[in-house]
């Protein structure tokens, strides 16, 4: 599909890995981002994994200690919360943030992590059915209005005989699906709001033959590709010396170069960096993300 508006970056984030350990260092990594005018962060969400922090309890937590910045699961597992409480936990962050609070959402990994703490041991086509059964309810329970009163699934994973949703968020709280595989993508196109991939996971190849069949499965579906949000986590390191291994590792003119490139080729709402140390989130708030506005403002915004 040809995109007349490929560019399309509003946002810039960050990723803080919730170690228990690092709680004190996580909370100034995020006052950082506020401070530098950064508009997004994301927390991975492994509550099997004993040195983490819930996810959902720390996004809490961050909010309350911010004004601006927008919080989202990167991604959280289905498996370990199911369709109804996360949608009660997505209402409830958004009501109590003011509207600062996305939803990113996966199918599952780690099942024998997972089948642990008591959660379901699927296969990977019952991970998607899963998915594709809690999108809707999870969407119902977030549209509530006047209209919906009960909402309902008749699903063989979650079976919801009907139940009063609330409370109503203050914005459109929007479903963002980590997906790689052909059958996650077109549930994406179909479904969903965003996609969250991780970039250095797949190389730039794959995020073009996978945002082509997002936008297929759209179009089919009736829907606007453009209207499909795509938020891509960066890994790499801001460093004043030659250009490194990976595409994001070397000076900040490199990243610039770099994130201007892929958002002119498949069209990028927000990129959120994963640091591995504390020198590169410094450089990445204060200079790859004014200079990366910079050269990205001469491009034509996105559409929708």
């Amino acid at each position: 599909m040809d995109r007349a508006a490929p560019h399309r970056v509003t946002s810039f984030g960050i990723s803080v890995v919730p170690v228990a350990a690092d709680y004190p260092q996580i909370v100034q990594d995020v006052l950082l981002a506020e401070r530098e005018g950064l508009e997004l962060v994301g927390i991975q969400d492994h509550p099997y994994q004993r040195r983490f922090l819930d996810t959902f309890a720390l996004i809490a937590d961050l909010l309350a200690r911010t004004s601006r910045l927008r919080f989202f699961p990167d991604v959280a597992s289905l498996p370990m919360r199911g369709a109804t409480m996360l949608a009660k936990a997505a209402a409830s962050l958004d009501v109590m943030s003011g509207g600062r609070f996305e939803l990113g959402i996966g199918a599952g990994a780690f099942w024998d992590s997972v089948a642990g703490m008591g959660g379901p041991k699927r296969s990977f086509p019952e991970a998607f059915d899963a998915l594709e059964e809690a999108i809707p309810i999870i969407r119902a329970a977030l549209d509530v209005g006047p209209e919906r009163r009960v909402v309902r699934g008749e699903g063989r994973h979650y079976p919801v005989p009907g139940y009063p949703p609330g409370p109503p968020p203050p914005h459109r709280v929007e479903i963002w699906v980590g997906a790689y595989r052909p059958r996650g993508l077109r549930l994406i196109g179909r479904m969903a709001d965003g996609w969250v991939p991780s970039v250095g996971r797949i190389g730039m190849e794959a995020v073009r033959d996978a945002a082509e069949m997002i936008d297929e499965a759209a179009a089919a579906a009736g829907r606007d590709p453009l209207a499909i949000r795509r938020i891509f986590n960066l890994g790499g390191a801001v460093t004043d010396g030659p250009r490194g291994e990976g595409p994001l590792d070397g000076p900040v003119d490199q990243w610039v170069a770099t994130l201007t490139g892929w958002a002119e080729q498949v069209g990028v709402d927000a990129f959120v960096f994963w640091p591995t140390d504390r020198s590169s989130l410094e450089r990445y708030a204060s200079e790859v993300v004014p200079a990366a506005r910079e050269a990205l403002r001469p491009l034509r915004p996105r559409a929708t």
